[in-house]
């Protein structure tokens, strides 16, 4: 009797993790055999593709066969999403085991992005190289463009690709140089091979080389390796606009150019597929196929479709990121299997900690483990309830087949297209209010049904309470108990520092933003220095004003010097002053201007960097109050995208010694 409570008790403990106990047994019999060696693991991640964008997916005009050939041998998905409908916030899921919220990457890094995915953080190729791993990642990273974010410093051992997206470049849509408008404003797009830039990506047919060159390293991978377990990260940058496509497929497709980049990402799986064959691996190699969110329709033909799902990439309407996965490995997962269950490129690290033994992460993640709807078992459901965010939002929850949006605003593509091919079209600016789908009989989300199920929408808005209290909502304004902090740019500064106006008083003339208020009034004179992030917290912002700050010591101390460090990154509209004037007094009535001001270049590059103004006198006296302005450009300067708009102005800490 009491075996048979313990055993109830173990089942009951499982099933609340998301294990059912003929995964866990399976996943024992596997780990403790020893003459069976540790499955290799691909995940091929595309960029920007459709639901509709393969042949196996309903796709018409593309022929997909090696895909398809994927599909017949494997798990096919019907209802697996991407964690987020944009590029930096789903590969940060999918390589996390979590919502992008709880890691803080949030959107598309740009060029300008001084963040990245935290070394903190237990990603799949960290965590596999616990249980002997070799790991390499070909093809689009955007998980932080500087050294410290790039993948040989987040667990992988080999990496040739772009840092960010393939359309962040200095190039127009057709293809030539811009010498004007936001893109203009991009760096040189590189190659990069380990940590190094290699080549430049100059014009379309450089794009054109992209699959190509990708496919090739990671056979290379695949060859180096077949004699020990490895994790290889194939992250194409296609079918994401500009498209580029080799002389091999170039006019294939009845379709166009898109159906043409999508022949030839399923010849780069072919590829794959041969290397693994012929090193006697591919029985042992589990293989994933997906796509980071769905297609980006305001590119028309060259943007894919979602069919029959509403709306595409940028929305939380199904288009936006429910997508083609496929999921193989002969001999363990069934043949030729359609789910309709739910699951998520979150709960790949988990299920591959299960397979393979690894420990998962010690902190808190989102994603279950999927094995029992791999091994297809009867009644297997782990995951039950997903949540739609977008840019720290939470737009909809989804418990089983029902579907809540919450009200918020997004841009339809529906019934518009360019005007011109590989330009993209405008938008429609829409709302949803709050509404109700049954997606299991309207995937397209057509019917609202919130007034038939209300006690459906009373249980999903406490869903969404719970998610709001975990990990935030920009939409309520409600900041999550389990957030945790991206990677950051460390300055050369001592982030702490011994400054007289600590516990003082500091007037305002000018208040900062609402928007980056830092820690209130007395951030200025916290002892705080900032980091190369301006969104840390740390740094205060003024959006086309000036700053004019006054402090008061108290009494009349000797004073040596006083300084005050500026944020500049121009990318994102922020400049250093124009200049820096510092007054003193003893009845904050009548000041004196110290004469001397010199600047301090510390910047990290030529694109960001911290500058800090301070008084270059021998001695300033014994004086109670201190003024600090600092001259703001006011308006974005001509030449830039932005230019014409207000230009913001950054500062971190007021030192007084």
């Amino acid at each position: 009797m009491k075996m048979n409570n313990s055993s109830n008790t173990k089942n009951t403990l499982l099933k609340a993790a998301g294990i059912s106990t003929l995964a866990l047994n399976a996943t024992l019999a596997f780990s403790q055999n020893t003459n069976q060696a540790k499955p290799n693991v691909v995940i091929i991640f595309c960029d920007d593709m459709g639901y509709n964008d393969v042949a196996c997916y309903g796709g018409k005009g593309v022929n997909t066969p090696n895909i398809d050939s994927l599909c017949a041998q494997g798990v096919k998905f019907t209802s697996f999403y991407a964690s987020q409908g944009v590029s930096s916030a789903s590969r940060a899921a999918l390589l996390t085991g979590c919502y992008s919220e709880r890691v803080s990457i949030l959107g598309a890094l740009m060029p300008s992005a001084t963040i990245g995915i935290s070394d903190e953080e237990l990603t799949i190729p960290k965590m596999l190289k616990t249980v002997g791993y070799a790991t390499g990642a070909f093809g689009k990273w955007h998980l932080g463009h500087h050294k410290e974010f790039l993948p040989l410093q987040r667990g992988f051992d080999e990496y040739l690709g772009l840092p960010y997206s393939n359309d962040m470049w200095p190039v127009d849509f057709d293809g030539k140089p811009i010498t004007d408008g936001n893109k203009s404003f991009y760096p040189p797009l590189k190659l990069i091979d380990g940590n190094e830039p290699v080549r430049e990506i100059k014009n379309l047919d450089d794009q054109g080389t992209l699959t190509t060159t990708y496919t090739e390293r990671a056979v290379q991978f695949i060859e180096k390796n077949k004699n020990h377990p490895f994790f290889l990260y194939f992250a194409h940058n296609m079918p994401h606009v500009p498209l580029g496509v080799s002389d091999k497929y170039k006019g294939k497709s009845p379709i166009g150019t898109y159906g043409d980049v999508v022949m030839e990402i399923d010849w780069s799986v072919g590829e794959v597929m041969k290397e693994l064959k012929k090193a006697g691996i591919d029985d042992n190699t589990i293989v994933i196929f997906t796509s980071d969110n769905g297609p980006w329709l305001s590119f028309g033909k060259h943007g894919g479709s979602a069919y029959p799902l509403r709306e595409g990439k940028g929305t939380n309407f199904e288009g936006g990121l429910r997508e083609p996965c496929i999921i193989r490995w002969p001999n363990h997962f069934p043949r030729g299997i359609v789910t309709n269950k739910l699951a998520s490129t979150i709960d790949i690290l988990p299920t591959l900690a299960a397979i393979t033994g690894a420990k998962l992460p010690t902190k808190k993640i989102d994603g279950v483990n999927i094995l029992p709807l791999l091994n297809n078992e009867k009644n297997a459901n782990p995951r039950n309830e997903f949540y739609y965010y977008y840019g720290g939002q939470l737009q909809g929850v989804r418990q089983g087949k029902w579907k809540l949006h919450f009200p918020h605003s997004y841009t339809s593509f529906k019934g518009v297209a360019p005007n011109k091919e590989r330009w993209p079209a405008i938008g429609i600016p829409s709302k949803i209010g709050l509404e109700l789908f049954d997606l299991e009989g309207d995937v397209s989300e057509t019917t609202n049904v919130a007034d038939k199920y209300p006690e459906i929408v009373t249980k999903l808005q406490k869903l969404g309470d719970q998610a709001r209290e975990d990990l935030g909502d920009g939409l309520t304004k409600i900041k999550g108990k389990n957030n945790r902090e991206p990677g950051r740019i460390k300055g050369t500064w001592n982030p702490n520092v011994k400054n007289l106006a600590i516990g003082k008083k500091i007037t305002l003339t000018n208040p900062p933003s609402s928007t980056y208020p830092a820690s209130g009034n007395n951030a200025l004179i916290d002892g705080k220095r900032g980091t190369y992030d301006y969104n840390d917290g740390i740094w205060q912002g003024w959006e086309g004003d000036d700053m004019e700050a006054i402090i008061d010591l108290g009494e009349a101390i000797d004073i040596t010097k006083v300084s005050c460090s500026f944020f500049e990154n121009t990318g994102a509209w922020i400049y250093k002053p124009q200049y820096v004037e510092v007054f003193t007094s003893n009845d904050n009535l009548n000041y004196n201007k110290i004469v001397k001001i010199s600047v301090k270049d510390v910047r990290n590059d030529k694109s960001l960097g911290v500058y800090e103004f301070f008084t270059n006198e021998s001695k300033i006296g014994k004086v109670r109050y201190i003024k600090l302005k600092a001259k703001n450009i006011g308006i974005v300067p001509k030449g830039h995208p932005g230019a014409g708009g207000k230009a913001w102005l950054f500062a971190d800490e007021i030192i007084i010694e």
